[in-house]
């Protein structure tokens, strides 16, 4: 009697994870990214010694992460996702859940969720031809970089992954989506309520069309508080992409962000990207980018972020250009190799992706040539 109601025990024991996977859903996936390549930083422009010139390897963007869905009923669900990143090189020690990561409900109303997640902003900026980060990265002259911030963090920064923020992507209309995010004011609790800087908070918004080969989408992001003094700062884009019965994808996206730094100093940028993405036939693609970040304006000695400091000399651009072959392996796999240069003014300390500015100074070229791969599962 004993070994039978042990038996039943034991089953009883099994089946309860049983009836609870059966009722929701988790999945693992991720992507391995990586990317060698071999740098000539060339020469400062204002006339330091040359920077050494290095074989450079990188993983960004590579990730690994945990989803899950519970079916409420009424059309409603309950979901989460705890992503983390995964660098195979042992660099990057990120903890866990510090990528897109949130916990929320869907259902006919849109997508209600609360956790760290990519602005509405950085969803929707147009980046054909380009990469975000890495070598081939173009977030640094688009839009002054692309990284996880904090409310009061990371001015200067509008691609970003905002922690502590509150999201809401509404249902699709017709191809049209609406995105819109806040963050809390987290790092509020250990100043005093007159300072300049007291509570600052994130406003992210943005619309999406998409229709067949078209895409089109705009976004403004704002970024109160953002300065010591209490200034605020403000971005918008423009983006659109076309992809043509021959397999050919055209994008081009137009940026601007100013700064009120101080109430009597000011900055304001413009930048703008187009690029290429050709699938020539079977395996073979051809990618194509060209970025240009115009002179910084406005007071001269201001500096939005890490963004070059306004000069009477306008002197602070940059233009970036890069091609690359890429060769499908699988669906979920593929190797590519590529060259890119970057042309930074006399003024500007614009580097390609993960180099250091400091190792050349301001302005000068930098140029690579890398292989890279990756692996989706």
């Amino acid at each position: 009697m004993n070994k039978k109601l042990m038996a039943v025990a034991v089953a009883g024991a099994l089946a309860a994870p049983a009836a609870v996977m059966a009722q929701s859903t988790v999945q693992m996936y991720g992507s391995v990214y990586m990317e060698y390549s071999f740098v000539n930083q060339g020469r400062s422009a204002n006339g330091l010694s040359d920077a050494a010139n290095v074989d450079f390897l990188q993983a960004p963007g590579s990730n690994i992460g945990f989803r899950g869905e519970e079916k409420l009923g009424g059309g409603m669900s309950a979901w989460f996702q705890c992503e983390s990143s995964a660098d195979f090189r042992g660099t990057n020690g990120d903890g866990f859940c510090t990528r897109n990561s949130a916990i929320g409900f869907t259902g006919g109303f849109g997508n209600a969720f609360i956790g760290i997640w990519d602005t509405p902003f950085k969803r929707t900026i147009g980046n054909v031809g380009a990469r975000d980060t890495g070598i081939f990265g173009s977030a640094g002259p688009l839009a002054g970089n692309s990284t996880s911030t904090s409310d009061g963090a990371s001015a200067g920064v509008f691609k970003r992954r905002q922690r502590n923020a509150i999201n809401y992507d509404s249902p699709m209309f017709g191809g049209f989506q609406v995105m819109a995010a806040v963050s809390s004011t987290n790092s509020s609790t250990g100043v005093t309520a007159t300072a300049a800087n007291a509570k600052p908070r994130i406003f992210s918004l943005a619309g999406a069309y998409k229709a067949g080969p078209l895409d089109l989408a705009v976004g403004y992001e704002q970024h109160s508080k953002a300065y010591a003094a209490g200034g605020d700062e403000d971005g918008y884009h423009v983006s659109a992409a076309y992809t043509l019965p021959m397999g050919l994808k055209l994008g081009i996206v137009f940026t601007q962000q100013e700064a009120d730094v101080t109430a009597a100093s000011t900055a304001e940028v413009k930048a703008y990207q187009i690029g290429a993405e050709w699938r020539i036939s079977g395996p073979h693609n051809l990618h194509f980018g060209y970025t240009v970040a115009d002179d910084m304006k406005g007071t001269v000695g201001a500096a939005m972020g890490s963004r070059p400091t306004v000069t009477a000399a306008s002197d602070t651009g940059a233009k970036m250009w890069q091609i690359r072959y890429v060769h499908d392996l699988s669906k979920r796999t593929w190797i590519g190799a590529g060259y890119v240069h970057l042309k930074a003014d006399n003024s500007s300390n614009y580097t390609l992706g993960g180099l250091t500015a400091a190792a050349n100074g301001n302005g000068g070229k930098d140029r690579a040539f890398a292989i890279n791969m990756n692996h989706r599962f």
